[in-house]
């Protein structure tokens, strides 16, 4: 079942001899379930994409469709309820509230929303993920690893369509970079999630069941990897 419709997207910053073409007629098609990885190098527009999938920013042309909905006619304020509520955002530089212990960043989302989280669901995402006892501290107190495990608990509690992960691993050494692929994996199979990985990583990319390739804003190969 399709989640995700990229429809000839392009994001232009700038005009006339200063215009920089970001995303050029990009069409992407995500199904339910996958877990796919976007490569690039710097500059590629792989980030862009992100952005405009996550509601971050919009697109100078085309649409995007998440759930049948046209993400790209939401107001800002229409834009962000739905990121909340429907898309989980996971950066390399965490983006934890440093004076809320671990457990009040997991459900930070859900308070926004005047929702209460499912305890059951919030339990067995803090034990796969290895921070149960990690709930009352404050991210100065955590590990690079361990915050970036409460910023991977707190995109999936709420239940989002859809994961976006740039560049999850880049402020972790060999060891956690492996752990949090590992994690990522482990919730697309065990929990459903759909996700798309941004990563510059050729061996983390294999990780993923299909590589996408952007060159100059442009979708140059998209395969399956098995």
């Amino acid at each position: 079942m399709e989640l995700l419709k990229c429809d000839a997207v392009s994001k232009y910053y700038g005009s006339g001899n200063s215009k920089v073409i970001a995303l050029k007629q990009v069409d992407l098609s995500v199904d339910k379930g996958e877990f796919i990885a976007i490569t690039g190098a710097s500059g590629s527009g792989k980030s862009t994409l992100m952005h405009i999938i996550g509601g971050v920013e919009k697109p100078s042309e085309g649409r995007v469709m998440i759930e049948d909905t046209d993400i790209t006619a939401f107001n800002a304020e229409q834009s962000a309820i739905f990121r909340r509520r429907k898309v989980g955002l996971i950066y390399q530089f965490y983006n934890l509230i440093p004076t809320l212990n671990v457990r009040k960043n997991i459900m930070l989302p859900m308070l926004l929303d005047k929702r209460k989280p499912d305890m059951d669901y919030f339990e067995q995402i803090i034990e796969a993920l290895g921070i149960s006892d990690k709930l009352d501290c404050l991210p100065s107190q955590l590990s690079g690893g361990q915050q970036q495990r409460t910023a991977i608990a707190r995109s999936l509690l709420y239940h989002p369509a859809l994961i976006l992960a740039d560049e999850p691993t880049g402020n972790l050494d060999h060891h956690n970079s492996r752990e949090i692929v590992e994690l990522l994996k482990f919730s697309n199979r065990n929990l459903k999630q759909t996700i798309l990985l941004i990563t510059h990583d050729d061996k983390m990319a294999m990780e993923a069941n299909r590589i996408i390739n952007i060159e100059d804003g442009c979708i140059v190969s998209d395969k399956a990897v098995r």
